[in-house]
Formats: C-alpha cells, structure tokens, sequence
C-alpha cells in the first residue's frame, strides 16, 4: 500500500510527485476506445487521468442503478492503473461538465419544493444514498488500498453557485463515512470570492481557469495554506452551442505559455485531454440572456480530437511537458480507421401520429403535466387535446414550458416555439374545424447545467395551455423519451419492390421516423453528414448517438466504429420539422464548424 499526501506539494510515500494529469470522461468514449486514450494519454507524458462521475447515468432512476458498458468506472480505472497513470476522480453530486442538468438526475424535480446543492434534507438525503452504493465501488481503487486513485473532489465550482458551509462539509462528511481515505479537494474559478465561497476544510482548494497562470495562482495561493497550486480544469478550448456560429478554438500559442508556466510553479489537469460525444440526449445548456444547448459533440478543441486523433496541440504539450519529465515510450494497441461508407437512401419512414400507439402510452390529465410529473427524464414529450370550443385558434401561449415547441393543427405544422417565445401569447390568426385536433410536441433542449436555473428546469408543459385567452382544458400526454427505438412501427410505410428503397423521398409533413441501412465490410469510425435535414436525432443500431439541428456548428455526428457490425447496420433519424433529404451521408472526415 501507499501513502498519498498533501504538504508543500502532493508527497507519494515521501516522495514528491508532480501531477500532469488529462481530462477525459469515460462516459463521453465508448469502453473500446478507452484504453487508446489513456495509452495516448501516457505517451504525451501524462502521469495521471481525471474524471467525472455523472449521477445522472449511474442512477437514471431512483434506487435503480448502472455501472455496466460505457458506465463500468471501475474498469476505467483499472485500466488506468495498468498502464501506470494515477487517477483523480470527481465524484461530486453536481459536476457541470456542460452536462445535461451538470450531473443531477432529473428525477429530482419530481419533487415540488427541491433545492439542489444546498442544506436542503430532501436532496441531501438522494446524495447519501447514492453514496451508499457509488463509493463503496471507488474506495477499493484507492491508492492506499494499491490502487491508482490518488485525489477525489467535494464539490465542483461551488463558489459560482452558493455559500453554504453546512453543505460543503455534509458532502465531505458523507465521503468519509463511505470510506474515502485520500485527500480531498475542491475547484473553484479563481476569484476570492469564489475560493472563499467554495473551500471546506480539510481539502486543498484548487483553481479552474485557462490563462494568465501566474496571475491566476497568485489568487489561490493564499486559500492553500502553503500547500500546492494546482489547475484543476486548465481549459485548452472551450464547447460549442447550437447557432454560436462556429466552432470555438483557443489560442495555441498563448495555451503553450500557460501550460509551460503551470508546470514551472505547479500541478495540472488538462480540460480537455479528449472531449468525447455528448451521446444521447445528454448535452446540457446554459442560460443567461437566453437559452443555448450545448451541441453534440464534445471536441472542446482538446488535445485529441472528439474521436481521438492526434493533433497540433498533443504534439505541442509534450514537447512542453517533455521538459519536465521523460517521455514514455508507448505502442498503441488499438487500431482504429476512419471509414468512408457513402450516400443512404431513405429505406423506410412513417409519421410519428402513425407509430405513436406503439412507442408511448398516454397519461389523460385536465392539465398537462412536466416530464419528470409523468416520470420521464429525457427526449420529447407529445401533448394532444381537441379544440371543442373553438372556431379560430388566434392566440396560444404555454405556461411552464421548456424548450421548444412544435404546434400541429390535423396534424399540419403551424407554429413553433423556441426559449422565450413559449412565455408569451403569440398571434396563430388560423381557422380550426370544431373538434379539430391539437398536438404540441416538446422537445428537452437540454436541462441548464450552471447556475440558479438549475432549480427551474422542469421540461414539457407544467402548468397550462392558454388558447384564445382562457385555459385549454383534457389532454393526451404521451411520453417520448425513445428508449425504444426498435418499436417504431415501419410496417406500413410504402417501398420500392425492386430494390427496397423509397421511390418518393420527400419529407413528410411533420415529425416522423426515416430508416436507412448499409452494409459495412469492416466496421470503422464514420461521421453522418446531415445535409438538408432540418432538426432531431440519430440512432445507430439502437444506440442514440445524439442531436442534429441545420444551424450548426455541428455538421456531422460522429459514429464510433464500435457501434457498427460487419455486415447490415440500420440508422433511424427522428426529424421534427418535416425536412428531410431524403439521403444522408457517412464520411470519413468530421465537419464540426
């Protein structure tokens, strides 16, 4: 067994140890690339690998929990330890991570009154309990146990959030009853404020920041009590949202100086080593003039591209991080190939009105209710009524509502609502037969992850309809979180006899399910270029590889190849404003913006 320990800097058995250590979150790589980060990890002359732990995927219901496939943590850190490299695991209840809803499960908003991240002995409560059956799988990886695990993290930026001291000393608490013997710190942006907000004794507080490392380190040093400094998220890039534009970049030039100085006077990890996919509906969102959900890749302009290449600035940090330890010398033991399999015609597709009573069974209410009200987490949310009353639908507003809104009328699209325009009455100036039918399709753009917002992310409708000024009462709820994409129902959608391919490829009106399959010689890293469709999500042989949306950045979504088969592979794209190519393309490049 070893001994870990923190003084004037971090001391292994005496001995002192300067930690260079990469981020890379084994829930953002699927488990067979795993060991081909951490081996390019190591060659770049990293000693150590950080993570988050996201409680979110690990309980995504309450009392039932994962740790399987892309969750099995206790693999990744054995595999970590097998190549040598030390382990920093930030186990906190809250990780940010532009993370859908920054960790928290969403089933926490189930309960009305929740507070998060604070003294509040309902949420507390949640968090012991998943520490109850979290670290009892992490504590034997530690290295006084002769494991890797070297370092673990209370709370995350919890200065930007609250000041809470009885919480932050109740999550240490918690961490200590359930075994965890190595020591403890926190990560806070590097302000005082924020470091005087966020510390807890008897951790080491640490600073998040991507330049100006002198002067960055100069503010912490005081909160260190002549311990370490330490960059806990050295931030290399930064992440894309929705219409930002562009791909965001850092500056290499200046990322080298403070990586350089970062090592002269301290200890690093580096946000991010490889970035990864935001799989799923799992990409969070920020929020302060308005809404902006995280795209689906995580590139982050790492060190490693989100499907793990090598680039500019992997060679540039080890030549740096070369002048202060020796290089490795490491064989790569995975082979991995870009594969470029070409243009997909629409196979099949039907309207999601025609497969709805096979994927979803409906919750009547005189009100519509929030997800998490109906017990669903994640996805979209389909709420349908009559217009009994009515001769006109003139005016509609949502209250309580969250993200994103598609309005049908007889099942022909005419409104949608975005952010801020679901929170005010908008003119619809449309005739509408007695008793027509009225669907709204919500979409969860993703819950925020930073802030005071955390505690108002309640998604769907949660409150009421209001048509022609008064409240719209009796609706068909019908959960969609798509878990089941194998139940859609393409039996009756129309094909080619000859070849099985549609003739008419045109989209259908509005949201609907389109079925493409190739046959693969050999399973490789591909990327699905979505040209000419509109807005929705992809799944690749049942695995939800995430969102698309025509106004970028993200161009193509990256398919690892260890979701692919040797021979017929099926991608189901669900499309919801009634665009469609009626093609897609897998190439072998990615077109992030």
């Amino acid at each position: 067994m070893q001994r870990f320990e923190i003084k004037d800097t971090f001391y292994l058995d005496g001995e002192p140890v300067k930690i260079i250590s990469g981020a890379f979150h084994y829930f953002r790589t699927v488990p067979a690339y795993w060991q081909d980060r951490l081996e390019k990890l190591k060659a770049m002359g990293c000693n150590t690998v950080e993570t988050y732990i996201p409680w979110n995927l690990h309980e995504p219901r309450k009392g039932e929990f994962c740790f399987e496939g892309i969750l099995d943590v206790e693999k990744f850190i054995r595999q970590a330890g097998e190549l040598g490299l030390y382990v920093i695991i930030r186990p906190s209840p809250y990780i940010c991570a532009e993370w859908e809803f920054g960790g928290l499960p969403a089933w926490l908003l189930q309960e009305d009154g929740m507070r998060l991240r604070i003294s509040y002995p309902p949420f507390l409560r949640h968090v012991e309990e998943y520490y109850k059956v979290l670290l009892p799988r992490i504590t034997p990886w530690q290295i006084t146990r002769g494991g890797p695990v070297i370092l673990m993290q209370v709370e995350n930026e919890y200065g930007y959030y609250a000041n809470d001291k009885d919480y932050l000393e109740t999550i240490k608490m918690y961490m200590i009853e359930n075994g965890v013997e190595v020591p403890l710190v926190t990560s806070d942006g590097p302000y005082a404020e924020s470091f005087n907000a966020g510390k807890v004794p008897g951790a080491l507080p640490t600073g998040n920041f991507g330049s100006k490392t002198e002067e960055r380190f100069a503010v912490l040093k005081p909160y260190t009590d002549g311990g370490p400094l330490m960059c806990t998220e050295f931030w290399v890039g930064w992440f894309d949202h929705w219409g930002n534009g562009g791909h965001m970049r850092g500056n290499l030039e200046e990322s080298v100086r403070d990586l350089d100085k970062m090592l002269e006077l301290g200890h690093v990890n580096i946000y991010m080593f490889e970035g990864g996919t935001n799989f799923g509906f799992m990409n969070g969102a920020n929020y302060y003039d308005e809404l902006t959900p995280d795209v689906t890749s995580y590139d982050y302009d790492g060190v490693l591209t989100e499907d793990g290449q090598i680039t500019e600035k992997y060679r540039r940090y080890q030549e740096v991080i070369g002048k202060y330890v020796k290089l490795p010398q490491v064989q790569f033991s995975t082979e991995i190939v870009r594969k470029d399999y070409g243009v997909l015609k629409v196979r099949q597709k039907v309207s999601l009105n025609d497969t709805l009573a096979k994927i979803s069974q409906p919750f009547s209410g005189i009100q519509p209710m929030s997800m998490e009200r109906l017990g669903q987490n994640y996805g979209y949310i389909l709420y349908r009524t009559r217009l009994h009353t009515e001769e006109r639908l003139d005016k509609i507003r949502l209250w309580g509502a969250g993200d994103r809104a598609n309005i049908l009328v007889d099942d022909r699209p005419v409104l949608t609502l975005y952010d801020r325009e679901l929170l005010v009455e908008r003119e619809a100036g449309i005739p509408v037969s007695r008793n027509a039918k009225l669907d709204i399709l919500v979409e969860n753009m993703g819950r925020v992850n930073f802030g005071p917002r955390l505690e108002l992310q309640r998604k769907g409708i949660d409150q009421c309809v209001q048509i022609n000024g008064h409240m719209h009462n009796h609706w068909e709820q019908y959960p969609l979180p798509l878990d089941n994409i194998g139940m859609v129902d393409f039996s009756g959608a129309e094909e080619d006899g000859g070849n099985g391919v549609l003739q008419e490829t045109d989209a259908l009106q509005g949201p609907a399910f389109y079925r493409f399959t190739f046959e693969a010689e050999e399973a490789g890293d591909t990327f699905l270029d979505f040209e000419g469709w509109g807005k929705g999500v992809a799944f690749v042989n049942g695995f939800n590889i995430g969102r698309f949306w025509e106004i970028g950045p993200q161009k193509r979504l990256y398919i690892p190849g260890p979701l692919l088969k040797t021979g017929e592979n099926e991608i189901i794209l669900f499309e919801t404003e009634g665009k469609a190519a009626g093609t897609i393309c897998l190439k072998g490049e990615p077109d992030i913006g």
